[in-house]
């Protein structure tokens, strides 16, 4: 079987909301693109379409955050920062209505107390394909296997 070669997609987006171009949920790296949008336009409503309703988000290595509320409430997280969220998809692996998706990802943005926050990693995230032939996160990883 020939081996396939890397996907690669670099996402930066503009944190001014009225330049950011509309998404589409059509591929995985679509909902990757289109969390990069949300994060950095600050627009958590745009974000939480993307998620399963019993999907999870690693708020730290090996530590998941269940359901919407959970997810609503880490991605507030990044939001509050202020920050820019950079990724780049680097594979995709697509098994009937699975995909892996993994990137390398920063972000740079402002704690609470003004210090500035600079944070990376590799992603390892699993979106599953919907009846209408969208995708969404049933877990998102932003810590990959760490």
């Amino acid at each position: 079987m020939p081996q396939q070669e890397p996907v690669t997609h670099i996402m930066t987006m503009d944190p001014d909301p009225g330049t950011l171009p509309r998404v589409s949920t059509a591929t995985p790296e679509a909902v990757l693109a289109a969390i990069v949008a949300g994060i950095n336009s600050g627009d958590l409503a745009s974000l939480m379409p993307l998620y399963e309703s019993e999907a999870a988000f690693a708020t730290e290595p090996g530590s998941l955050a269940p359901g919407l509320a959970g997810i609503r409430e880490a991605l507030n997280g990044f939001i509050a920062m202020n920050g820019t969220l950079n990724l780049e998809v680097t594979r995709v692996l697509e098994v009937d209505d699975l995909a892996l998706v993994i990137g390398v990802w920063s972000f740079a943005g402002t704690a609470p107390d003004g210090e500035p926050v600079r944070l990376a990693a590799r992603n390892a995230d699993v979106l599953r394909r919907q009846a209408d032939g969208t995708w969404r996160f049933v877990i998102d990883n932003p810590w990959g296997t760490d």
